[in-house]
Protein backbone atom coordinates (compact mmCIF):
# COMPACT_ATOMS: atom_id res chain seq x y z
CA UNK A 1 0.00 0.00 0.00
CA UNK A 2 2.75 2.44 0.99
CA UNK A 3 6.40 2.20 0.00
CA UNK A 4 9.30 4.21 1.38
CA UNK A 5 12.73 4.32 -0.25
CA UNK A 6 15.73 5.95 1.43
CA UNK A 7 18.68 7.29 -0.53
CA UNK A 8 21.71 9.42 0.19
CA UNK A 9 23.71 7.19 2.48
CA UNK A 10 27.37 6.54 1.97
CA UNK A 11 30.83 7.10 3.36
CA UNK A 12 31.70 10.43 4.93
CA UNK A 13 34.59 11.66 7.05
CA UNK A 14 34.04 12.68 10.66
CA UNK A 15 32.78 16.24 10.76
CA UNK A 16 31.24 15.97 7.33
CA UNK A 17 27.65 16.14 6.16
CA UNK A 18 25.12 14.01 4.34
CA UNK A 19 21.54 14.54 3.32
CA UNK A 20 19.23 11.55 3.31
CA UNK A 21 16.04 11.46 1.28
CA UNK A 22 12.96 9.31 1.67
CA UNK A 23 10.49 9.10 -1.20
CA UNK A 24 7.00 7.88 -0.36
CA UNK A 25 4.75 6.22 -2.93
CA UNK A 26 1.25 4.80 -2.76
CA UNK A 27 0.09 7.72 -0.64
CA UNK A 28 1.22 11.31 -0.54
CA UNK A 29 3.67 12.14 2.22
CA UNK A 30 1.27 14.81 3.49
CA UNK A 31 -0.96 12.01 4.77
CA UNK A 32 1.59 10.90 7.36
CA UNK A 33 3.82 12.07 10.10
CA UNK A 34 7.35 10.95 9.24
CA UNK A 35 10.30 9.85 11.29
CA UNK A 36 13.95 8.93 10.92
CA UNK A 37 15.50 6.15 12.96
CA UNK A 38 18.91 4.52 12.97
CA UNK A 39 20.29 1.18 14.02
CA UNK A 40 23.88 1.11 15.18
CA UNK A 41 25.83 -2.15 14.85
CA UNK A 42 24.66 -4.58 17.52
CA UNK A 43 22.10 -2.12 18.92
CA UNK A 44 18.35 -1.65 18.82
CA UNK A 45 16.78 0.80 16.43
CA UNK A 46 16.68 4.29 17.95
CA UNK A 47 14.80 7.50 17.29
CA UNK A 48 16.55 10.33 15.45
CA UNK A 49 13.96 12.87 14.29
CA UNK A 50 10.30 13.22 13.36
CA UNK A 51 8.08 15.75 11.62
CA UNK A 52 4.32 16.25 11.56
CA UNK A 53 2.32 15.79 8.39
CA UNK A 54 2.34 19.52 7.59
CA UNK A 55 5.83 20.12 8.88
CA UNK A 56 4.72 22.42 11.68
CA UNK A 57 6.03 20.28 14.52
CA UNK A 58 9.37 18.51 14.83
CA UNK A 59 11.17 16.41 17.38
CA UNK A 60 14.83 15.42 17.69
CA UNK A 61 16.80 13.03 19.79
CA UNK A 62 18.96 14.92 22.26
CA UNK A 63 22.10 13.52 20.70
CA UNK A 64 21.44 15.16 17.32
CA UNK A 65 19.93 18.50 18.30
CA UNK A 66 21.71 21.38 16.64
CA UNK A 67 23.36 19.13 14.06
CA UNK A 68 20.55 17.34 12.25
CA UNK A 69 17.54 18.86 10.54
CA UNK A 70 14.41 17.11 9.32
CA UNK A 71 12.22 18.63 6.61
CA UNK A 72 9.65 17.59 4.06
CA UNK A 73 8.44 18.57 0.62
CA UNK A 74 4.94 17.20 0.32
CA UNK A 75 4.67 18.19 -3.34
CA UNK A 76 7.52 15.75 -4.01
CA UNK A 77 6.37 13.17 -1.45
CA UNK A 78 9.82 13.39 0.08
CA UNK A 79 11.24 13.72 3.58
CA UNK A 80 14.84 14.76 4.21
CA UNK A 81 17.35 14.40 6.99
CA UNK A 82 20.24 16.83 6.81
CA UNK A 83 23.09 15.53 8.96
CA UNK A 84 25.97 17.83 9.85
CA UNK A 85 29.08 17.36 11.98
CA UNK A 86 28.77 13.61 11.76
CA UNK A 87 30.57 11.46 14.30
CA UNK A 88 32.05 7.98 13.85
CA UNK A 89 29.70 6.52 16.48
CA UNK A 90 26.78 7.55 14.27
CA UNK A 91 27.68 4.90 11.73
CA UNK A 92 24.41 3.04 11.28
CA UNK A 93 21.65 1.99 8.96
CA UNK A 94 19.21 4.88 8.75
CA UNK A 95 15.50 4.23 8.21
CA UNK A 96 12.56 6.44 7.42
CA UNK A 97 9.08 5.57 8.63
CA UNK A 98 5.50 6.80 8.24
CA UNK A 99 2.85 7.15 10.94
CA UNK A 100 -0.83 7.41 10.03
CA UNK A 101 -1.79 9.37 13.13
CA UNK A 102 0.79 11.67 14.66
CA UNK A 103 4.43 12.47 15.27
CA UNK A 104 6.03 9.81 17.45
CA UNK A 105 9.42 8.89 18.84
CA UNK A 106 8.77 5.17 19.27
CA UNK A 107 9.27 2.53 16.60
CA UNK A 108 6.04 0.71 17.50
CA UNK A 109 3.95 3.75 16.54
CA UNK A 110 4.99 3.68 12.88
CA UNK A 111 3.00 1.85 10.24
CA UNK A 112 5.41 1.76 7.29
CA UNK A 113 9.18 1.49 6.99
CA UNK A 114 11.77 1.89 4.31
CA UNK A 115 14.55 -0.58 3.59
CA UNK A 116 17.25 1.56 5.17
CA UNK A 117 20.39 3.22 3.87
CA UNK A 118 23.89 2.70 5.24
CA UNK A 119 25.77 5.69 6.63
CA UNK A 120 29.42 5.15 7.49
CA UNK A 121 31.39 7.88 9.25
CA UNK A 122 35.14 7.39 9.16
CA UNK A 123 37.56 8.76 11.74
Amino acid sequence: QVQLVETGGGLVQAGGSLRLSCVVSGRTSSSYAMGWFRQLPGKEREFVAAISLRGGSISYADSVKGRFSISRDNAKNTVYLQMNSLKPDETAVYYCAADRYRLSRTTSSYDYWGQGTQVTVSS
